[in-house]
């Protein structure tokens, strides 16, 4: 052994997830490492739909503006049969952003450009991935994981960390070194060629479909901010797989473009059979699982880096309370909040794997997602009919003291839970929750307040009179309920 380390957290993977996760830990202040057993970063396109629920997270993490920048709307189809050429529907309906919604839209971006832009901002808290880093082994004992890190230069190093995530992807060798089931199916006679394309003689304006391409499903969408398209060719069960490489690549295009396009570069390519799989159990002990690790989605719906992000958002502010004090039995609700969506979701995605034509709706979006049912909400006067406790939290449009225009998103962003006080309630005495009074009355507003001028808030929380909402740190409600309620839910979570 070379050496021994010590960290608190130990990520193992640095994909979406694990890079939200790094995020997460390192904008507390919680000490981690991020290895991957990759040389490079990813340079492909693969999961290139972000929902509307990722965008929210991103917004909270700081790094909308840059994925919003570097994205654009999915494009309509262009369905091209022999002459024919035409223009059809687009894969989601345009929505427009509402007071409690401010990003309705599936949104494009290579998978690349995102972990590039969650790398950038890791950097910014002072983390970097450690590529060339393979987790090769680890034991677990009541007091920590006991890890083997072997870099490519053959050189071996133990380290001793407080908790262990795997978040390496379909393969995951954490989720089969714990023996976690990873139970679904492959999806039979569904074989995919996927691929980034450098092309000439085809136009950027539509996603490009050619139903009739020999042995497959040709479809081309360009990637926003590249000089790319991403290929997507589903193959006939009848029909041989083509030549999976650059040769390959350009005879298949050819051939269903009648030589009309033309490859200039290959930056990724990659043939793979979706797969429905997910794990009983998302911790064991010090070690849990995450993301790809813990779940596979067939690629119809855009669900699997989505996921992936959203577990490690919920993941993330628990161990970093955990590594500060709160009871470990915290660190329990992630698997009772997260297995249950992570089910429905995959339930969703296969169906839609299925569908055609490939349209999506609002069930795809991510934002009706919640944990009613974990010991994590409490709801002691709800209003039938109205939001509940593990709900997602709406946004709203206010203004503050000012008149100035504000969000209840500003107000949530950060690590803290955010105490939303409705007609005079009180407010939290402490310093983990920021309180925010919901004020009609601009003269009453103090720095933190909001002046719900439009009666917007009001209407997204279902408040008719006084009371208080308590929003946990990844934007769920956690207490529907009065200031008296208050300190016994913090303590639940330790923070009192």
């Amino acid at each position: 052994m070379d050496f021994i380390s010590t960290t608190e957290v130990l990520i193992a993977g640095a994909g979406p997830t694990g890079l939200t996760l790094a995020c997460e830990l390192a904008r507390r202040s919680v000490p981690f490492r991020l290895v991957d057993a990759a040389l490079a970063p990813f340079n492909g396109s693969r999961g290139k739909g972000l929902q509307p629920r990722t965008l929210e997270v991103f917004d909270d993490i700081g790094v909308v503006h840059d994925v919003l920048t570097s994205g654009a709307l999915y494009p309509r189809f262009r369905v091209h049969a022999g002459p024919l050429s035409i223009p059809l529907w687009r894969m989601s309906k345009q929505r427009t952003s509402t007071s409690d919604t401010p990003y309705p839209n599936l949104w494009m971006i290579p998978q690349w450009r995102t972990e590039e832009i969650l790398r950038a901002r890791l950097g910014t808290f002072g983390g970097a991935v450690e590529y060339g880093v393979a987790l090769t082994s680890f034991n677990q004992d009541e007091d920590l994981v006991q890890a083997i890190l072997t870099r490519t230069d053959g050189a071996v190093e133990q380290v001793h960390a407080r908790f262990l995530v795997g978040c390496d992807g379909g393969h995951s060798a954490v989720r089969k070194s714990l023996g976690l089931r990873f139970e679904g199916e492959a999806l039979e006679g569904q074989r995919l060629i996927a691929a980034d394309v450098e092309l000439e003689g085809l136009d950027r304006d539509y996603w490009h479909l050619w139903p009739l391409a020999k042995g497959c499903v040709l479809t081309l969408c360009p990637l926003p901010g590249t000089a790319y398209f991403q290929l997507a060719a589903p193959l006939s069960t009848r029909a041989p797989a083509p030549e999976i490489s650059e040769d390959g690549l350009r005879s298949l295009i050819a051939a269903a473009t009648g030589g009309r396009v033309h490859v200039k570069s290959v930056a990724w390519m990659s043939l793979y059979r979706p797969q429905v799989r997910m794990v009983d159990r998302y911790r064991v002990g010090r070690v849990f699982v995450a993301g790809d690790a813990a779940h596979v989605h067939p690629p119809a719906g855009g669900q699997g880096l989505n996921t992936g992000v959203q577990d490690a958002y919920n993941l993330g502010w628990k161990l970093a309370h955990v590594s500060t004090g709160a009871p470990d039995g915290l660190l329990d609700t992630y698997e009772a909040e997260r297995l249950p969506v992570a089910a429905a979701v995959l339930g969703l995605s296969k169906r839609l794997q299925r569908t055609t034509p490939p349209r999506r709706g609002k069930e795809t979006q991510q934002l009706s997602l919640n944990y009613r049912d974990s010991p994590l909400a409490q709801d002691t006067r709800h209003v039938p009919g109205s939001l509940r406790a593990g709900d997602r939290a709406p946004d709203a449009v206010c203004v503050d003291r000012n008149g100035v225009p504000t969000r209840l998103f500003d107000r949530f962003r950060g690590t803290q839970f955010t105490l939303l006080a409705f007609g005079g309630a009180g407010t939290a005495t402490s310093d983990a929750v920021r309180s925010v009074r919901v004020v009609d009355d601009r003269q009453a507003a103090g720095a933190d307040d909001v002046v719900d001028v439009h009666g917007s808030a009001r209407k997204s929380y279902g408040m008719r009179s006084s009371g208080i909402v308590l929003v946990r740190p990844d934007g769920h409600v956690g207490l529907f309920g009065d200031t008296r309620d208050v300190d016994g839910y913090l303590q639940l979570v330790g923070l009192a």
